[in-house]
């Protein structure tokens, strides 16, 4: 969970306490080379791939697969920012959180855009990114990328590359950095 969702969803001010680490700096660097070899090979090179990083835990992650796609095929891939919180369905429900930057410099119009989140819980983030992703333009395909899938879908979204499937209870937290993956609870 992103440090601006921590400070405002309920209990407001509660701070994450790690209960499991699930993954090191080094598992997390391996399953981002091995999603950038998996995104090559499904789009048979990275000819109309672009990179957009969800705010604000999926940012850091699309920048370090953006670097790994470069090492790998030798070509800069178009990297963008996307924030979707005035395109969810939940406002009202949660926090609205507009804080953080969109910035996709291109157009998404033809383009394989690989979407990077770090956690894939209910699936209503996603769905509010590919309303949002229609601003930019009408991409040929759509993949998404995670660290972790931790299961309790609301909405028929599942994930094209995923770093680490972690079965979670809904009361539980995933944190990710570029760190690590940490399991645990919120409390004030």
């Amino acid at each position: 969970m992103a440090e601006r969702e921590r400070r405002k969803t309920r209990p407001f001010g509660a701070v994450f306490v790690p209960r499991t680490r699930i993954l090191e700096r080094d598992g997390i660097d391996r399953a981002l080379t091995r999603i950038a070899h998996e995104v090559v090979e499904a789009n048979e090179g990275l000819d109309d791939v672009a990179v957009i990083g969800l705010q604000t835990g999926g940012v850091p992650l699309a920048r370090v697969l953006t670097d790994k796609l470069r090492t790998i095929e030798g070509v800069e891939v178009p990297t963008g920012v996307l924030d979707v919180a005035m395109y969810r369905d939940d406002i009202g429900l949660r926090p609205v959180l507009p804080e953080a930057i969109t910035d996709v410099p291109f157009d998404l119009t033809g383009t394989n855009v690989i979407l990077v989140d770090d956690v894939l819980f209910t699936g209503r983030t996603i769905r509010a990114a590919l309303d949002a992703l229609t601003d930019f333009g009408r991409p040929r395909t759509v993949q998404l990328a995670v660290m972790v899938d931790r299961g309790h879908r609301e909405l028929p979204i599942r994930p094209d590359y995923v770093g680490k499937n972690i079965p979670t209870r809904r009361d539980e937290v995933v944190d990710v950095s570029l760190e690590a993956v940490e399991l645990g609870e919120m409390r004030r």
